[in-house]
């Protein structure tokens, strides 16, 4: 904020920097003046820093959104997503309004053409660039004629405008910020000055924890000493039994054997003709296609395919089949399966290597490509020649020499069928056999072919039966699910007792946020997370619901309150730092005033060695990351010897034996503009962060949503 205070303060800056953008204009006002807010009606979905954000307007948008990002994400990923949008617009158009910060017309132009709209022929002129007056001509006219692509173009330009006040705004917080010669001097020598020491460490672990006693008031009192690191947002304990819709042993023999039924000839009555039909089954129709049709989940696959497309667990057994042999049933995934062979294309499939000599003016030649047409098949020619020589590996001249793709790969070009390649590629692949080189040309240059293998190709019809639970199985989940929830419901102890003895896996989800949508092992159950929320729901409360495969029993086992956490919920994080702090204090009360060598012998360590350690790097070789260390070790002096350090693992006591350093340069403005720089990539995000943490934010989404 003491940036932005000296920003303001520079009043000549800012007249520089803002100084045409007084005037708000953006090229939608050309055409109209109104806008796609609007007046704030009904309820607010929030507040930010006294501004109330309509529920109204906030669904809009979040329709918008939906629109616009289609069923890739859910509905609380849309909410979510507008909602960031939201905050960051509201917060940043404060300080917007304050500095006075405005977009030119010029501004968004500009920004059309870095966008797709300068790539459109509709927007360019006769030299193909991005016309403005072609755009706004466009754009006055889908306001007439085209009103959806207009509100289109509004959500754009709404998002231009927003983008170009960001990048203003943050360029003068940029222009605030630097770093003077004397940092980029300490910089240097931080990262280079090297220090060698000698040290001995007694680690925290040589003191076991069950020795520590901390006691929960002393946990309570941590807290409220670091309470801006212990906070916490409401939050509920849940544990669930999912009760989920799949098919029974039972269901799954039922379904097999109606797959297999299907195999033979079957007697059907014709009632219109008052006499028994013979209908063909799979092992014998003509109509594989209509069979198909009727009596499987999946249609006719008419394509050839290679032994790699077919199902992996039974791909070799089907390739082995002969022309009319069936195999199964056989299960693959969620299916029972027959397959019948019905045709073959002995190699129907070949794999294939190539290098291509390209030429200037070949189809899709690589500029740098300078050769003429008839160096390029002498040097084919010559390529030939070396390919067929005993001992050549093929793939180390493709590598080496080959203007194609497939280069890097050896020129391998893996499986193709017939008609994949250009008709001079395809012949030669195609008539001839594995092991064959030759040479070619196509549009493309000369190719020098080498024909590593040749593989079948079929065509297999499958009948597939999903392998689903049945109406019965269905009926018994929901029996089952029923009835645990009515038996815990009135005796919260009930839960996980029942639910052991009936052998159903209970499982606990902790600390859900009123937001959260996806539960472990449930996914996206949003009216569970509702529930849990719902200001009637009670600790111990127990509901039944329908999920999309089953039905999940809920029971709500704990509450987290906004706020400070407290003892019990911090213990976790807290213990662990306390016990560290004590044997810190046992460690340098028990060795305080002895030299290194009796710290070592007295607590079974030895004394050892680091060398070229540096303030940018704190790491010690056996120690790990000990930036307290390291950070002493750089304010003394050689020969000098510290007092007890309490460092990240254990305790130090070191040693300077040698500090180096760093040479000395005319100049350190690289170090000071590396650290601008660095200081400079980081305003967007931290400044934003910034405000957000400094902003009263609340929060009423998880009311409606």
């Amino acid at each position: 904020m003491a940036v932005l205070e000296n920003i303001r303060k520079r009043t000549t800056v800012l007249i520089l920097i803002i100084g045409l953008a007084l005037f708000a204009f953006v090229i939608s006002g050309v055409f109209t003046s109104s806008n796609l807010g609007g007046e704030k009606v009904g309820s607010s979905v929030a507040e930010i820093n006294g501004e109330e954000i309509s529920i109204d307007e906030f669904r809009q948008e979040v329709e918008v959104a939906s629109n616009r990002v289609g069923p890739t994400a859910s509905s609380m990923q849309v909410v979510n997503q507008v909602w960031e949008n939201k905050v960051r617009k509201t917060i940043l158009g404060e300080q917007f309004e304050d500095l006075g910060i405005g977009i030119e017309q010029d501004q968004i132009v500009d920004f059309l053409r870095t966008t797709g709209y300068a790539q459109n022929p509709q927007f360019q002129d006769q030299n193909g660039q991005f016309d403005a007056n072609l755009f706004k001509q466009t754009v006055a006219d889908w306001k007439v004629n085209n009103p959806a692509q207009y509100d289109a173009w509004l959500q754009t330009e709404d998002e231009i405008v927003q983008l170009a006040k960001e990048q203003t705004y943050f360029n003068m917080v940029k222009a605030g910020v630097g770093a003077t010669l004397k940092e980029g001097e300490l910089d240097y020598k931080l990262a280079n000055e090297k220090m060698d020491i000698k040290y001995v460490r007694v680690p925290y672990t040589s003191i076991a924890d069950s020795t520590i006693t901390v006691t929960k008031s002393e946990i309570s009192d941590y807290v409220n000493k670091h309470k801006e690191e212990y906070k916490q947002d409401p939050a509920r304990d849940l544990q669930y039994v999912y009760f989920q819709e799949k098919p029974s042993d039972a269901d799954q023999a039922a379904i097999q054997a109606e797959v297999s039924k299907l195999l033979d000839d079957t007697i059907e009555y014709n009632s219109q003709t008052d006499r028994n039909d013979t209908i063909k089954g799979f092992r014998n129709t003509k109509d594989v296609a209509a069979f198909l049709d009727r009596y499987s989940d999946t249609k006719f696959d008419t394509i050839f395919k290679a032994k790699k497309n077919l199902p992996s667990s039974v791909a070799d057994t089907l390739m082995n089949l002969s022309v009319g042999q069936i195999y199964g049933p056989y299960k693959d995934g969620d299916s029972f399966k027959i397959s019948k062979m019905i045709a073959r294309k002995p190699n129907g499939s070949v794999k294939a290597s190539h290098i291509l000599l390209a030429y200037t003016g070949a189809t899709r030649a690589n500029p740098e490509v300078t050769r003429t047409k008839e160096e390029a098949e002498a040097k084919a020619k010559e390529l030939l020649k070396e390919a067929k020589k005993s001992g050549v590996v093929f793939s180390e001249l493709a590598r080496d020499n080959s203007d194609g793709p497939s280069a890097p790969n050896g020129g391998d070009l893996g499986y193709f069928q017939r008609g994949v390649m250009v008709p001079k590629f395809n012949d030669f692949a195609f008539n001839n056999n594995e092991g064959s080189i030759g040479l070619v040309e196509t549009d493309f240059g000369f190719h020098v072919i080498k024909i590593d293998d040749k593989e079948d190709v079929v065509q297999v019809a499958t009948v597939s039966r999903e392998i689903v639970a049945s109406e019965e199985t269905i009926n018994t989940l929901f029996t089952n699910a029923t009835k645990f929830e009515m038996e815990t419901t009135d005796d919260e102890s009930a839960f996980s007792t029942l639910a052991k003895k009936a052998e159903y896996v209970v499982r606990p989800v902790n600390k859900i946020k009123a937001l959260d949508e996806n539960l472990p092992g449930l996914t996206n159950q949003r009216n569970i997370v509702q529930w849990a929320f719902n200001g009637d729901t009670e600790v111990g409360d127990v509901k039944r619901f329908n999920i999309n495969n089953g039905y999940a029993v809920v029971q709500l086992t704990g509450t987290y309150a906004e706020g400070v956490m407290s003892a019990e919920d911090a213990s976790v994080l807290v213990l662990p730092i306390i016990r560290k702090e004590r044997k810190a204090e046992q460690i340098i009360a028990a060795n305080k005033g002895k030299e290194m060598s009796a710290i070592a012998s007295d607590n079974a360590v030895s004394v050892s060695n680091a060398s070229a350690l540096t303030v940018k790097s704190p790491t010690i070789p056996g120690a790990g990351s000990e930036p307290v260390v390291v950070g002493t070790a750089y304010g003394m002096a050689a020969g000098q010897t510290s007092g007890l350090i309490q460092g990240n693992t254990g305790v130090f006591k070191i040693e300077i034996v040698k500090k180096t350093e760093a040479p000395k340069l005319d100049n350190y403005s690289v170090y000071s503009n590396a650290i601008k720089t660095a200081a400079a990539s980081r305003v967007n995000t931290a400044v934003y962060n910034a405000l957000k943490d400094g902003s009263v934010i609340e929060d009423k989404r998880a009311t409606f949503y």
